[in-house]
């Protein structure tokens, strides 16, 4: 049921460690650090993405640079200050680490969620059309993730017509992206925006054939205990 909390938000990630650990937080006792995991693409391209892990699985499975982890989790979304600015930060945050043969498609994620923000149409100089949508994804005790998406062709048309508090289920991969931020007039500043890209869209009302476990392909057998097991 998309409608369950515990299904909004999946992810599937399969790479290679590039950084350190670095601490991010305490919860109860447990530590968790971050860190970035290359996410090789069908083009032979990658995606570098932030990834969270407890302390109890990195040392458990002595993960390090060069170690390749296959593991199941959720894409979270938190505010840190910057600058004394408050910045949204995008993270994978790992439930379970799986057997590194686990799924064949390495970067999946589906995710059920509400509008927050009117959609951004525009198109390339090509005039390739894209849709810039952000979604709330209800976490449990009352706390949301909100979750930058890129629509491209047909899906960007069919989200410019959403409105704010539209109800829509989507799948793709997590994806990364390097832009130019201007500080002044001489200065500009290498950032990294992290965002899904949508292959498939459906509002609510037309959701009902839109599967979740269906569209979290990790090509192997039982994936629902699994699911229920790691996320329930």
């Amino acid at each position: 049921m998309i409608n369950n909390e515990k299904q909004n938000n999946k992810v599937y990630v399969k790479g290679e460690i590039v950084t350190e650990a670095r601490f991010s937080h305490e919860v109860y006792g447990e530590g968790f650090y971050e860190m970035d995991v290359m996410v090789k693409r069908l083009s032979g391209e990658a995606d570098v993405l932030p990834v969270t892990i407890s302390e109890r699985l990195i040392e458990a499975k002595q993960l390090k640079i060069g170690s390749i982890i296959s593991a199941i989790g959720q894409f979270r979304s938190y505010n840190k200050q910057i600058d004394g600015k408050s910045k949204l930060m995008l993270t994978v945050f790992v439930r379970e680490l799986l057997p590194e043969d686990y799924g064949k498609n390495p970067n999946s994620v589906v995710l059920c969620g509400y509008i927050c923000k009117p959609p951004i149409y525009r198109t390339t100089p090509f005039n390739r059309e894209i849709a810039d949508i952000l979604i709330a994804v209800n976490r449990a005790y009352n706390k949301s993730d909100y979750i930058p998406c890129i629509a491209w062709g047909r899906n960007a048309r069919f989200a410019k017509n959403l409105s704010v508090g539209d109800k829509i289920a989507i799948s793709g991969r997590i994806q990364s992206r390097e832009y130019q931020k201007k500080i002044s007039e001489t200065e500009s500043k290498l950032l990294t925006a992290y965002e899904v890209s949508v292959s498939k869209l459906a509002a609510f009302d037309n959701a009902t054939n839109f599967d979740l476990d269906k569209e979290f392909e990790l090509d192997v057998v039982a994936v629902e205990s699994i699911d229920n097991r790691v996320l329930g």
